[in-house]
């Protein structure tokens, strides 16, 4: 029964710079010690999902300047239901059952710092979104 936990957990980077101590809350901890290394874990994928969120939305954002990117990316995470589900989902799917359980406690609070990890791996990698047809040509 265990060997989902412990695949799930083994799988995961380890995160050097994380800081767990004594004065943290909990969803502080929770943030540091399960959602960070997913979201690492997850990294290719969520790239992957926004090369093909910008490709469904008809590539504009190829045409924006890095501010406008900027402010796509943040605006795609905040107000796209579908992809923010999406993202969630890629994360949710990574937890053990006692994590969960543990999440649903506080699901609201732990959402918001889920999507805003995300949308700083994002930001924080905007080069990897450059327009395929650009490079092909080079």
């Amino acid at each position: 029964m265990n060997t989902r936990k412990s695949n799930l957990t083994s799988i995961r980077p380890e995160i050097l710079s994380a800081t767990i101590n004594e004065n943290m809350s909990s969803d502080e901890r929770f943030q540091n010690v399960i959602l960070r290394p997913i979201i690492k874990f997850q990294n290719d994928l969520f790239i992957e999902v926004f090369r093909n969120y910008i490709g469904k939305h008809k590539s504009v954002f190829y045409a924006y300047s890095l501010e406008k990117r900027i402010a796509y990316i943040e605006n795609a995470i905040q107000r796209d239901m579908k992809l923010r589900n999406s993202m969630k989902g890629m994360v949710i799917g990574q937890f053990t059952v006692e994590e969960y359980l543990i999440y649903i406690e506080n699901s609201s609070a732990l959402n918001k710092r889920m999507m805003n990890l995300v949308k700083e791996r994002l930001l924080s990698q905007i080069q990897l979104f450059e327009n395929p047809e650009l490079l092909a040509a080079v």
